[in-house]
């Protein structure tokens, strides 16, 4: 089945509608190809470049507190000092390992582990 399209109004500099023409014409494809493409190139490479971020901060954050001291050390001063609505509340959850991960959730274990 064919993906739902939307219209979409662009203004862009004559120039560049000029240069978007020359590459449609070289490289067979319709200016809207072309443009649909380099927005998906566009968003993929900041999802990628969101990730690397988190994963670089994840990283400072191990290399600043292997042992996460300091974040036992804030998880326990929030769990005494905030109100727990569920507190005392039986609560059935899965643990770690029943729930299958995706690429990234297994890419942050790696490195959390590592």
């Amino acid at each position: 089945m064919p993906m739902k399209r939307s219209t979409a109004t662009l203004r862009i500099d004559p120039e560049q509608l000029k240069a978007l023409e020359n590459i449609s014409k070289t490289e067979g494809l319709a200016v809207n190809e072309l443009l649909r493409d380099a927005i998906e190139n566009y968003l993929n490479r900041r999802d990628r470049s969101s990730f690397e971020g988190t994963v670089s901060a994840l990283r400072a954050y191990r290399k600043q507190d292997p042992e996460f001291k300091r974040a036992l050390d804030e998880f326990v001063e929030a769990e005494v000092g905030l109100e727990d609505p569920l507190e005392c509340e039986l609560i059935e959850a899965k643990t770690h390992e029943q729930y299958s991960a995706g690429p990234v959730q297994r890419k942050i274990r790696d490195i959390l582990d590592s």
